[in-house]
């Protein structure tokens, strides 16, 4: 009987699936916010395309024509990061990391590298790279030789620029998703997250809970107690509980 007659999931499906699941977003991120983070990957996708065909070229070396596809591949790895700023990968580790699944990513872990890739990504894509190719000049500040991309003139450089400048959004847009990020969390950290926390405290009737006594915090917001006769439905809801 055929994997697909039993129910099984097929390459296709669990490709679907692992798809679907990569760009699902997280609640309370704008419709706006997700549709930038999809674009990012999109927008270095020409790039790494139009590098593909130097690997056909006769005068590269074989670690030369293994760079050129790397270089592609890895760019197009680095952008899909940007959608974990609006995914649930973003915020929490898939389940299939051993040690870490399920628990959530610390904010300076996704915050940090992203802002640093930003800065640099301005720096080099929307402003040195855009300086250099104006004065004539490569990137390192070299002459530009007679045969570089830039140099060539009808459809081969307007195919040249059509698949590079996008590159200039690269930057720019993932420091938006890097500062939507770090206002959602923080926002969740000072606001929901506490509810949560308050709603799963206890004041057992024996007054110790796992070697931690407990017992009710008086306070003017609050001022009920927790006690042996206290359901303890109420007591898990009653925020008023600390521990001493």
């Amino acid at each position: 009987m055929s994997r697909r007659a039993m129910g099984a999931p097929t390459g296709v499906g669990r490709l679907r699936t692992a798809w679907r699941a990569a760009h699902r977003p997280v609640a309370g991120v704008p419709a706006r916010t997700r549709r930038l983070a999809y674009a990012v990957p999109l927008l270095v996708l020409p790039s790494g395309v139009w590098r593909l065909p130097a690997v056909f070229d006769s005068g590269l070396s074989v670690g030369e024509r293994l760079y050129v596809p790397m270089l592609s591949v890895v760019s197009e790895l680095l952008a899909f990061t940007a959608v974990g700023l609006v995914a649930r990968w973003g915020e929490v580790f898939p389940g299939r990391l051993p040690g870490l699944g399920g628990r959530r990513v610390p904010v300076w872990l996704a915050v940090v590298p992203a802002a640093v890739g930003a800065t640099v990504l301005t720096a080099v894509f929307s402003l040195w790279a855009p300086l250099t190719t104006a004065m004539g000049t490569t990137i390192r500040g070299d002459a530009l030789p007679p045969d570089a991309p830039g140099q060539a003139t009808g459809l081969a450089s307007a195919w040249f620029y059509a698949c590079y400048v996008p590159l200039m959004l690269w930057g720019p847009l993932l420091a938006v998703l890097t500062a939507a990020y770090w206002r959602r969390r923080r926002r969740r950290h000072q606001g929901g997250g506490g509810v949560r926390v308050a709603a799963a405290r206890r004041c057992p009737g024996t007054g110790v809970d796992g070697g931690v006594r407990w017992r009710p915090a008086m306070t003017t917001e609050n001022p009920r107690r927790c006690s042996r006769r206290t359901p303890p439905m109420q007591r898990a809801a009653n925020s008023s509980c600390s521990a001493t």
